[in-house]
């Protein structure tokens, strides 16, 4: 998969390209993919802790509450979102419809997300984390 180019010219990204902030980077991704990780975004936001923030970790957007939650990004032909192999084990069979790896679900910017399968994936990832934190 084709990873889309970042922006160009005078963006307010640093020196090596990599934005700084979640806005910056949907900024240089274009529609329909943008409008796609927007709707991503707000299904993570209103599912994770109010504590959880938002950051740009591997040169792509995420969500972290002590570690990161989840990640995500536009590709050439997709949306990508990256919650963790373990999360993608759990929801093997609901996520048949998709395109997955390891770590990676594939969403198509052509068709309606699963929202409600998103929130139970995000809600599950939290819980693992809040889990480790017991420990």
């Amino acid at each position: 998969m084709k990873k889309l180019k970042s922006r160009t010219g005078s963006s307010p990204q640093n020196s090596k390209g990599i934005p700084k902030s979640i806005d910056e980077y949907l900024a240089g991704v274009p529609e329909p993919a943008r409008s796609t990780l927007n709707r991503i975004r707000a299904v993570i936001r209103s599912v994770v802790p109010p504590e959880a923030t938002e950051t740009i970790s591997y040169r792509i957007p995420a969500f972290k509450y002590g570690e990161v939650l989840i990640w995500f990004a536009a590709f050439s032909d997709h949306c990508s979102l990256f919650p963790t192999a373990a999360v993608i084990e759990a929801f093997k069979k609901e996520l048949a419809p998709y395109r997955t790896s390891k770590g990676t679900i594939h969403f198509p910017t052509d068709e309606p997300l699963p929202t409600p399968l998103l929130k139970k994936m995000v809600k599950a990832r939290v819980a693992h984390v809040e889990n480790k934190k017991k420990r």
